[in-house]
């Protein structure tokens, strides 16, 4: 798939530490039949919102643990304010929490601490569904 354009994926968290796991759990193509991934990275609320509102953001993940912004409260909040919004993968604080990721409406969650494979796994499922046509 070396014809598409990079996906772009934001990257938020206020804890450059978890944003850096994310993108070398990921890499820059997580995946042969993916195209490279171009990371965007947050580290505030208000900038998730600039970037998403500049549109051009394939994919979103989001530290459910991050302060005072939680991921969750922004994953919801983009469901409820931008029109076709992109497929969205927050980060929760344990497994247990899962439930919170459905109430935010993000379409798939991985628990802290991250694990390589499990968040692949979630971000090249999502990615699949970005290229799909329709």
């Amino acid at each position: 798939m070396s014809e598409h354009k990079p996906l772009r994926v934001l990257v938020y968290s206020d804890d450059r530490e978890v944003r850096a796991a994310v993108m070398t759990a990921l890499g820059a193509r997580p995946h042969p039949d993916l195209p490279a991934f171009e990371y965007v990275e947050c580290a505030t609320e208000p900038v998730v919102f600039q970037r998403l509102d500049a549109r051009g953001i394939d994919l979103v993940i989001l530290d459910g643990e991050a302060a005072p912004a939680g991921g969750l409260g922004i994953a919801r909040q983009i469901k409820d304010e931008i029109y076709e919004a992109p497929p969205v993968l927050v980060l929760t604080g344990r497994p247990q929490d899962a439930w919170l990721a459905t109430w935010s409406r993000a379409e798939a969650a991985v628990s802290h601490p991250i694990e390589p494979i499990r968040l692949a796994e979630a971000v090249i499922e999502l990615a699949r569904g970005v290229l799909r046509p329709g």
